[in-house]
């Protein structure tokens, strides 16, 4: 397994390697035929990291309602409570979010 790993971190090294030697045309970054116009590592604004944290916690909440519809038929009413004492809970958290002026941008 170590000797796996250590041919494909070889591979992509000469890859690297070689595709880094090439003409400027062909290390340039392909954004849909346009130059870029800003660098690979610009900063972004703060905001955006918490906006994208935010997103990501309730999206991840979002994925336990999954595999409630799966088993709501079986489970029945108390599976639907459940849900709404589940949804009850995050839209609170979206309400806080907004009312502290996470999601306010200027």
């Amino acid at each position: 397994m170590l000797g796996l790993a250590a041919a494909l971190v070889g591979t992509l090294y000469l890859a690297h390697l070689r595709t880094a030697v090439g003409a400027p045309s062909t290390v340039t970054a392909f954004r849909s035929g346009l130059p870029p116009r800003e660098h690979a590592v610009s900063r972004f604004h703060a905001r955006w990291y918490a906006v994208s944290l935010l997103f990501l916690a309730f999206d991840v909440e979002m994925l336990f309602m999954y595999p409630w519809a799966v088993v709501v038929a079986d489970v029945g009413t108390p599976a639907v409570a459940e849900m709404f004492v589940f949804l009850g809970l995050l839209i609170a958290g979206v309400v806080y979010a907004w009312r502290e002026g996470a999601l306010r941008w200027a």
